[in-house]
């Protein structure tokens, strides 16, 4: 199941939608092979007055651990989108965390030798946000998580910084009069170059452009 697209805000960009690594269920399906197998050999020796209590105890087992650990796989997202951190989990019961990406300070990975075979990790995000430091479990290549959430962090705070563009104030029409010589033209284009690139202001542009054309 997909991060709903819902939950984004207009304008911003999913870059990373990530469940967590299978490893997460690794004890899980440990846990229901052992339930299983130990309940069906209960179930074997006793009496039929003990086999549904034997039964309804591994129902309960395998809903209490196994079941529940499914449904938190099944429910988690971990995704980095062109301005934030999002971290959500739950079906019944949720539970969202959010981090702006310019309120990052710090995203550091750690990785045992099995876990690097296996390409999971843990992801440790420090920021200055309320929620401090969170750690991050199970997460699928978590060093290219970290080069991410940095790439970014950096392209916000280029658009954040980024001064809106002023678009170029149209020319008043030249008068009739005969027409221009090419050397004439070839310095005005010169001029109306260097106002664009912000060289020249309006003005001056206005007082060089009469002086070429004897005004």
């Amino acid at each position: 199941m997909a991060f709903p697209r819902r939950l984004l805000v207009p304008g911003e960009e999913l870059v990373l939608d990530l469940r967590p690594h299978w490893i997460a269920l690794a004890l899980p399906a440990l846990a229901t092979a052992g339930i299983v197998i130990v309940g069906f050999w209960l179930v074997s020796k006793a009496n039929a007055t003990l086999d549904k209590v034997i039964l309804a105890g591994m129902a309960i087992l395998l809903i209490a651990y196994p079941l529940r650990r499914l449904i938190w796989w099944l429910t988690s997202y971990f995704v980095v989108t062109s301005d934030r951190l999002i971290h959500r989990e739950g079906w019944i019961a949720k539970h969202s965390m959010e981090i702006p990406l310019e309120a990052i300070n710090d995203v550091r990975f750690a990785q045992g030798i099995f876990e690097r075979v296996i390409g999971a990790g843990t992801l440790v995000v420090q920021s200055a946000s309320e929620s401090g430091r969170e750690e991050f479990k199970a997460i699928r290549h978590p060093e290219d998580v970290q080069k991410t959430i940095y790439h970014q962090g950096e392209m916000n705070q280029e658009r954040m910084f980024r001064p809106a563009a002023t678009p170029p104030t149209p020319e008043p029409p030249r008068p009739p009069g005969p027409p221009l010589a090419p050397s004439t033209v070839t310095e005005l284009e010169r001029l109306g170059d260097l106002r664009a690139k912000g060289v020249l202001t309006e003005a001056e542009f206005q007082a060089q452009k009469a002086r070429i054309l004897g005004q």
